[in-house]
């Protein structure tokens, strides 16, 4: 048993005991942020989730931290106030993960869609089927507004057909001009969900935090949980907060209270290699009209092109992956907007979807569908003396404010003060990251000073952990730092110990899915998978046999969720 499996049964020992102030069902981004916040303030939380920390809808975003543009369409002014706030702060409180994106608009008429959109705005159920130059500059102008409170990036410009196609060559010359305006991107977020359990444990020693823990019953004010290999436990809670998600129905109803608040949507997204696609976009992302209307995105993450997303209603959480129509629909869409270039099924090596927790609606259209956030309150009754708070709709940017409001909800009704703001607090490996290119530097000397590493490799680690990064490579490993997968030549066997030993990883999808980069990339192979097994299986203290299950586990979600097919080699 590894430090923090000791640790995790002491906390869960005192929780047990003394009983939970709060019990937060769901590790999603939303989930994990009330829980850090909580935390701070000197609130006992216990967090659970029936699978792994940030492994749910949180896993499956556009991978953006964006004030959402469109949502101006639908009057969601409010929302894109905050969105553009908590994308401002998240770019100073995660720039380990979190960083600027520019992005280009491609505008094919001049006066289109203005009508349709004062429709919208003014609560028709029917989008505008195109927006014009006039519209786009007008939303950019709004979007600039709303996102001038703690502004991190430029203003926006619009640009007529000749610069627009000079700026991005590859696009239609069907253009009559384009815009560009700036959002930001997230290259890990399932880590930075992570990060927000772990700045919580790190707060509160009496706080504790379980993945694949199973929710069994409440009955008589305590809930019953199972915890993998079949322990079981009961906590009684003060309160407790429903962040399940898609799931929040399913949940609501083990505690008997049986809710319809979900109407979710399934988003789908795909990885393609094409060089020349990613060579192409510059640094940008595109955000463009396919077709039919419907708003797709696509940029460079991480060297591959993210193409996204579908917008399909959807209440099958557990079983939603990416289908051949919608990726032959992102690959026609993609065709249309750039001629120049060729698209192949054969290029995607990876696909992911999610099902959006939105709230349950009758909107006729689902981009319609609001993404602003709620939460309910079902007060104690019927021998249940524990109110439930559910967690309803949201969106990956705005989870600090949401979590900062049902927070004080809580704390109001603890009758708490609270005591510390999460709005300038750095998360995870954001804490004392080095802002300029000189304290990099400098930050990148001492630590290859300190630990022996090549500056380049310090760099390296830098860009994947943030400052985590120092521990990681101090960790002291039966591998060396040297010692590196057999075709993911990027990751070390001592930072895949480390992580096996210091992440609360119980399965070995948790590292390749979530505490790294390694299947999203495409290019997991079986040597690496292998190797991975063999290293997790000495730091956790698994059976020959459980390290075979976990392989075969990890190996049967690559081919049924994300179109990826792996064969391992039988002698290993």
């Amino acid at each position: 048993m590894t430090d923090t499996a000791d640790d995790m049964d002491l906390r869960l020992s005192r929780l047990a005991e003394g009983g939970a102030d709060v019990v937060i069902l769901g590790a999603g981004v939303n989930g994990a942020g009330l829980f850090r916040d909580l935390c701070l303030q000197g609130v006992n939380c216990l967090i659970v989730d029936k699978a792994d920390f940030g492994s749910g809808t949180s896993a499956a975003p556009s991978r953006l931290i964006h004030g959402g543009l469109k949502y101006l369409e639908t009057g969601e002014f409010g929302l894109v106030a905050q969105s553009t706030l908590e994308r401002n702060l998240l770019l100073e409180n995660a720039p380990h993960c979190v960083e600027p994106l520019p992005t280009f608009i491609p505008v094919f008429s001049w006066t289109r869609g203005i009508w349709a959109a004062l429709r919208t705005l003014f609560g028709s159920t029917t989008a505008p089927r195109s927006r014009g130059a006039v519209l786009v500059k007008i939303g950019l102008a709004l979007y600039d507004f709303y996102g001038s409170r703690n502004q991190m990036m430029p203003r926006h410009r619009l640009l007529l057909r000749g610069r627009a196609l000079r700026e991005m060559p590859t696009v239609t010359p069907a253009i009559v001009a384009g815009g560009i305006y700036y959002d930001a991107k997230i290259s890990r977020p399932e880590r930075l969900v992570y990060e927000l359990v772990a700045d919580g444990l790190a707060a509160n020693p009496k706080a504790a935090a379980l993945n694949f823990t199973t929710l069994l019953s409440s009955e008589g004010g305590s809930l019953t949980f199972e915890r993998p290999g079949g322990h079981r436990f009961s906590v009684k809670p003060q309160l407790v907060v429903n962040a399940a998600g898609p799931w929040i129905d399913r949940v609501n109803a083990t505690l008997g209270v049986p809710s319809r608040l979900i109407g979710g949507t399934k988003g789908s997204h795909i990885l393609l290699d094409h060089p020349e696609l990613v060579k192409s976009l510059n640094g940008h992302m595109i955000y463009f009209e396919a077709d039919d209307g419907r708003i797709c995105l696509v940029y460079d993450y991480l060297g591959l092109a993210l193409v996204g997303s579908t917008d399909i209603p959807s209440d099958d959480p557990d079983n939603v992956r990416c289908e051949e129509p919608e990726t032959a629909y992102f690959l026609e869409s993609l065709t249309s907007l750039l001629p120049a270039l060729s698209f192949r099924p054969e290029q995607v090596v990876y696909s992911y979807s999610g099902i959006r927790p939105l709230p349950a609606s009758d909107a006729s259209t689902p981009g319609l569908i609001s993404r602003d956030h709620s939460a309910p309150v079902r007060e104690p009754e019927n021998g249940r003396p524990f109110p439930i708070i559910s967690l309803v709709g949201g969106k990956w940017t705005t989870f600090r404010g949401f979590a900062e409001e049902v927070a004080d909800t809580v704390l109001k009704r603890l009758q708490r003060a609270r005591t510390t703001s999460t709005r300038k607090l750095a998360i995870g490996g954001g804490k004392s990251f080095p802002s300029t290119p000189a304290a990099r530097a400098e930050w990148i000397r001492k630590v290859a000073l300190q630990t022996g590493q090549p500056a380049e490799r310090v760099e390296e680690l830098l860009a994947r952990y943030g400052t985590t990064a120092l521990a990681v490579l101090s960790h002291p490993s039966s591998h060396s730092d040297r010692e590196r997968l057999p075709d993911a030549t990027g990751y070390s066997l001592a930072e895949i110990d480390w992580i096996a030993r210091n992440e609360r990883v119980v399965h070995l999808g948790d590292v390749v899915f979530r505490r790294t980069t390694l299947a999203i990339l495409g290019a997991l192979t079986s040597a690496d998978l292998t190797t991975i097994a063999g290293v997790a299986a000495a730091a956790l203290g698994w059976s020959p046999e459980r390290r075979a299950a976990e392989l075969a586990d990890v190996l049967q979600a690559l081919e049924r969720f994300h179109g990826l097919k792996l064969e391992l080699d039988p002698a290993a």
